[in-house]
């Protein structure tokens, strides 16, 4: 399947008519019905239904459509960017994240390169094992995680060790505490992000599962947002980083534990080997602010 052939089909279901369509293609009619009749045949659905009024798009037809709409702009949109960027000879940075990281700092490094005339970033939400293959291919070039993953090809710096907080409903009876881990295991558990794994998910349950408790997983969440929303309805309680306490949401608490040694780190991930580049050297030499500013408590 081709570009090609998705957008003779797209114009093909906005004409529903095979003449009409042709001549906007600027081609002849018999070889793009065979185009239209191959499309049908490798999706595996009819896509148009013909009768003697003409055509009509038929139930997958209209969702193909609605799909390769998108496609085609995705395209669109990417090609004119890598134009614009190829003539302001703009240097392309991309940064994958996981988001709990993201109500921290991480925000003005992204603030402070986008300040740089010569360079366009992209920003990339993935877990960590996903930052590590998007390092190995080249389609990011630093990533900010929560995961010590060994491999060759990557190298990673623990930035610091992040507390851990309890995010309780605000009527929840550990509200005004700093509860042990023991204490929290006796109400449910909230666990985020469900998929994919290994994640944060699975450094909270192995925390538990350290001091020898036994957790109820009482909902899976793919989304923080999404699991703070679990809290505050009072379906269970959750764990996240110090850094998630700036979510200002109705409803809901976040309490230190009892031990602050109980943390997560921030993991520094970029490729191994590979000589800095000029924008990769301002990155870090951001990153180093940030971070001691982080551990001299002047950003908490």
């Amino acid at each position: 399947m081709e570009l090609r052939h998705l957008r003779y089909f797209c114009v093909v279901a906005e004409e529903l008519n095979l003449t009409r369509a042709a001549a906007r293609l600027h081609m002849a009619q018999p070889p793009l019905s065979r185009q239209i009749k191959q499309l049908e045949s490798e999706v595996g659905a009819d896509l148009f239904q013909r009768g003697s009024r003409g055509l009509r798009l038929t139930a997958a037809g209209q969702f193909f459509y609605e799909h390769t709409l998108q496609i085609l702009e995705k395209v669109e949109v990417t090609t004119a960017a890598t134009r614009r960027m190829a003539r302001s000879k703009r240097r392309l940075f991309g940064i994958g994240f996981v988001p709990s990281v993201f109500y921290g700092q991480l925000p003005l490094l992204v603030r402070d390169l986008r300040q740089k005339d010569d360079v366009e970033l992209t920003l990339a939400e993935l877990t960590t094992v996903q930052q590590i293959q998007a390092l190995k291919a080249g389609r990011i070039d630093i990533g900010f995680g929560r995961l010590r993953i060994d491999d060759p090809d990557v190298e990673q710096e623990v930035l610091f060790d992040e507390p851990l907080m309890a995010a309780l409903p605000s009527d929840h009876p550990l509200a005004n505490t700093r509860p042990t881990l023991a204490q929290l295991a006796d109400y449910p558990l909230v666990l985020f992000p469900a998929k994919p794994r290994p994640s944060l998910a699975d450094i909270t349950l192995g925390l538990f599962r350290r001091q020898g408790l036994k957790v109820s997983v009482a909902q899976e969440a793919n989304e923080l947002q999404t699991a703070l929303s679990l809290v505050a309805s009072e379906i269970g309680i959750t764990l996240v980083p110090e850094q998630v306490k700036r979510v200002q949401r109705d409803g809901i608490v976040f309490v230190y534990l009892d031990d602050r040694n109980i943390t997560s780190p921030v993991i520094c991930s970029r490729r191994k080997g590979e000589p800095p580049s000029d924008i990769m050297r301002q990155a870090n030499a951001i990153l180093e602010v940030l971070v001691e500013n982080r551990l001299t408590g002047r950003y908490p």
